[in-house]
């Protein structure tokens, strides 16, 4: 197999901060606004400056900040999942040491994940002098489970605004599950009163919307069972929902929407002098598929590398309102993916054919869902004018659950008590002053509740059984998902040598077998120090 994991030449570099810096914009250094862009399902390889060929799939804006920045080839999502991975991002801790119905991937109408009670990145910024908002994709639950979501109120409670954002504009779940709705901080957004949103998981509404696996002729594009029931904008999705037709969204026009409250929200922030922090989840490059207009044929990879195209104006856009604002030279812009690549997830809308010889992976074994590096490993941006030296390249192994540790180190406050002790402070090794990491090892996870370990440069994953690594299964032959989900026998790779995870070396090693088994059974027992 081959791998596309040697560094890529980006393109140029952005333009120079404007020279007419607002008086509002110059602050201590030691408190630079904060922007992480969090894609959903970008794998290691989809993009230019991580091996993928831009006659294929051009990611210009992409290119060109991880040339004017640091770019990252062990940086790793804590999960191969989004609940669990954008949970241990905002809290520092790992979503497996909460129970697992808490931060599996969640429906629209599940439970908020994240406790109020205890801090979170945005909590910790917010209090530290920060205007703090939410954009997009959330996927950590709403309302405390003690009764139904009513969505037709102004009390969609406990979320986001409750763990320390200050406003909210963002997608309840996935794009590919009920309700297909912005909610905006408390409730739905563009509601029309007299005609109530109504959602279900376990049973059809009556009078609710005809549903794909009954009316496919209806459809854009054909989904599996469990992406079959409620048909919103021609694509089906997963569950029951009625009414709310003047809030439902238009998946063609989600990234623009979202992306000008982004730029909205950055534009105003900086004109306040506060410091700010922004979390914008994008949909893309998420099933379904179905990006504007006017990035339709801009791949060479079909729908899902348009929506890559997609993806990489969003950046464009984003890094072109921080320079707008006069604020570049003091913010912090992260880029990052909250898991690895999947082909199909769902949807026959062509993915897979049209793929070629395209590698999501960067020729990593897996895909999300899975524990191998395909699953985990994750592109990483940093760029900070004047702070981070640009077409920088690192290969120190960190995760994303060490961002909220390092941001702490970074404005040189406390980490507060109560937080997630999981991350650690990699703070230098994000600004590029080295090119080591304080991280040794990191544990992953993936579908059905497994973990694994890399320590080092060695990647220890226990043998098991993995049933509850149906999700999707049987419903089309054709879904390959979860084919290497279950593990036979405990597997044991040197990625210095097999990065790809070809040859299992747990026979030829089983004093290294051993001492993996049991330092990930120590981390598993208590949190880190």
């Amino acid at each position: 197999m081959r791998t596309n994991l040697l560094p890529i030449l980006c393109a140029a570099t952005l333009p120079l901060a404007a020279a007419d810096i607002p008086q509002s914009a110059i602050r201590n250094p030691q408190s630079p606004n904060i922007v992480i862009l969090i894609a959903d399902d970008l794998g290691y390889g989809d993009i230019g400056c991580y091996g993928a060929n831009p006659a294929r799939i051009p990611t210009p804006n992409l290119d060109r900040l991880a040339a004017k920045g640091l770019r990252f080839t062990r940086a790793y999502a804590p999960s191969a999942t989004c609940t669990p991975s954008r949970y241990s991002l905002l809290t520092g801790e790992y979503a497996w040491r909460q129970p697992p119905k808490k931060v599996a991937i969640l429906d629209g109408d599940a439970p908020l994940a994240l406790d109020p009670a205890r801090p979170s990145l945005a909590s910790f910024l917010r209090d530290a002098g920060y205007t703090t908002a939410l954009v997009g994709k959330w996927h950590l639950g709403i309302g405390d489970g003690s009764r139904a979501i009513d969505f037709n109120g102004n009390d969609i409670a406990p979320g986001p605004l409750e763990i320390g954002f200050d406003s909210a504009y963002f997608i309840p779940a996935t794009v590919d599950r009920v309700p297909c709705v912005f909610i905006e901080g408390h409730h739905v957004a563009q509601l029309d009163p007299a005609d109530p949103v109504k959602v279900s998981y376990s049973k059809r509404i009556p009078g609710a919307d005809p549903l794909g696996y009954e009316h496919p002729e209806l459809l854009k594009y054909p989904a599996d069972r469990q992406h079959g029931e409620t048909i919103v904008n021609g694509i089906s999705r997963i569950g029951y929902m009625s009414g709310g037709q003047a809030a439902r969204w238009v998946d063609e026009n989600i990234a623009d929407n979202l992306t000008k409250r982004a730029t909205d929200f950055i534009a105003a922030s900086a004109k306040s002098g506060k410091p700010f922090f922004l979390y914008y989840g994008t949909h893309d490059p998420h099933v379904p598929h179905m990006p504007a207009p006017r990035f339709r044929g801009k791949s060479d990879a079909g729908i899902r590398g348009d929506a890559i195209v997609q993806l990489d104006w969003i950046a464009g856009q984003v890094a072109d309102a921080i320079e707008k604002a006069g604020v570049a030279d003091n913010t912090l812009f992260i880029i990052t993916s909250d898991n690895g690549p999947v082909l199909f997830d769902g949807y026959f809308d062509g993915s897979v054919e049209a793929n070629g010889d395209h590698q999501p992976a960067g020729g990593l074994r897996g895909w999300k869902y899975l524990r191998y590096e395909g699953g985990v490993r994750v592109p990483l941006i940093t760029i900070w004018p004047g702070r981070i030296a640009p077409g920088g390249t690192s290969d120190a192994l960190l995760s994303l659950m060490d961002l909220f540790p390092s941001a702490a180190a970074i404005l040189q406050r406390p980490y507060p008590a109560g937080a997630g002790r999981d991350g650690m402070d990699v703070s230098d090794t994000l600004l590029g002053k080295t090119k080591t990491s304080p991280r040794a090892s990191i544990v992953v996870d993936g579908i059905g509740g497994v973990v694994a370990l890399r320590d080092g440069d060695w990647k220890y994953i226990p043998q098991n059984d993995n049933t509850s690594a149906g999700i999707g299964s049987g419903a089309d032959p054709r879904d390959k998902r979860f084919a290497d989900a279950r593990v036979p026998d405990d597997l044991l790779f040197n990625l210095a040598d097999d990065p790809a995870e070809t040859t299992n070396l747990a026979a030829r090693y089983p004093e290294k077998l051993e001492e993996l088994r049991a330092k990930l059974a120590e981390i598993r027992k208590a949190p880190a120090p």
